[in-house]
């Protein structure tokens, strides 16, 4: 479907720590509907500054049992978006936000007995707690352990929250600290979490591999290729594994090469793009589909244009596409012929591909 954000207006910016700052949005009525969100989705915004339009993808921070949409935005060096969110935003003031989107989550069932572990460094605790929050809210029989790294105590976002949720939850939740410039009296939790502490917290920590459901991975690359890679040598069933990625890596330098040779082959072809419920024939002029759709004049969705966030996803219904990054996709989404359309070129000519699908 065609891009379209709503004007929506800041209820509240909540200081988390020094860094972070949670901004909850009013929902107008009317779309509360629209603005239904599963646990762990995300929020693509837009806004103006300086005169330079600049789009970002933030997490939800909360369930969707608690009637709220909110997300939390940690400062980083030289980011545009969250240095001034964290100078300039305030209550009252309006956003532009598409509606929830994202497949960092699983269908919750109140009648589950399901075992979930997470691993969440710095703000990649914000769809986490979403999940935490939902799981073990909805499945009373449920259990949830989470494996947090930060640098030191007051960079924990949502501190006071997990705690609430350890003394609600006794026996359901576990969590545990793990800090790189804090020393406390026992050694597995000083320091990142790497792949030697990763693999150390799953051997003492976790009961038996085999009978976890669903893991959730989302923080700084390093620590998900970590939590991942051991994952992976466990064993673990890929369909298992859930992460979300902020930031997408650099292409290998051959990956890159190849996309270019094909870039250069299908300058010029013809493809067709259905949005919106129209097909319109559309020439390849860009570095992706996406690009040569809206270079087109076709209002074709998009946030990252990193082949992350999933904005942009569309469906091959004819010909053959080549992409690159996939972050976004799961692999059930890639078998049915979804693609991210900032990352894809086409490959001869007969390309057809369908926001709407």
């Amino acid at each position: 479907m065609a891009e379209h954000f709503y004007k929506l207006r800041v209820a509240e910016i909540v200081a988390e720590t020094d860094e972070a700052n949670s901004i909850r949005f009013e929902v107008p009525e009317g779309l509360e509907d629209a603005f239904r969100f599963k646990a762990g989705q995300h929020l693509s915004v837009r806004v103006d500054i300086n005169g330079e339009e600049v789009r970002r993808n933030y997490s939800l921070c909360v369930a969707p049992s608690e009637d709220q949409l909110k997300v939390t935005v940690k400062r980083i060096a030289g980011g545009v978006f969250s240095n001034w969110v964290g100078d300039n935003l305030k209550a009252g003031d309006t956003l532009d936000v598409m509606t929830p989107h994202g497949s960092f989550t699983v269908d919750f069932d109140p009648t589950a007995k399901r075992r979930y572990v997470a691993f969440a460094g710095g703000s990649g605790i914000t769809p986490v707690m979403s999940l935490v929050k939902t799981a073990l809210g909805t499945e009373p029989d449920s259990r949830f352990t989470l494996f947090y790294g930060n640098r030191d105590a007051n960079s924990i976002i949502f501190l006071e929250a997990l705690a609430s949720l350890k003394d609600k939850y006794l026996g359901r939740f576990e969590l545990y600290h793990f800090l790189s410039d804090e020393e406390g009296d026992v050694d597995l939790f000083n320091g990142m979490l790497d792949r030697e502490t990763c693999d150390e917290a799953i051997d003492h920590l976790v009961d038996e591999v085999s009978s976890i459901d669903a893991w959730f991975i989302c923080g700084p690359g390093p620590m998900m290729d970590a939590a991942e890679a051991a994952l992976n040598d466990r064993g673990v069933p890929k369909d298992r594994i859930h992460i979300e990625r902020f930031l997408a890596g650099r292409p290998s330098a051959a990956l890159a090469a190849q996309m270019a040779q094909l870039q250069e082959k299908a300058a010029g072809l013809t493809l067709s793009v259905t949005l919106d419920g129209r097909t319109r024939k559309v020439e390849f002029t860009e570095a992706n589909i996406l690009d040569s759709a809206r270079e087109a004049g076709l209002p074709a969705p998009f946030a990252c244009k990193a082949g992350v966030c999933a904005t942009c996803r569309a469906k091959v219904t004819k010909g053959k596409v080549e992409m690159a990054a996939r972050y976004g996709l799961t692999d059930e989404e890639i078998a049915a012929g979804y693609i991210l359309t900032c990352q894809s070129v086409p490959v001869g000519e007969g390309v057809a591909v369908d926001y709407d699908a």
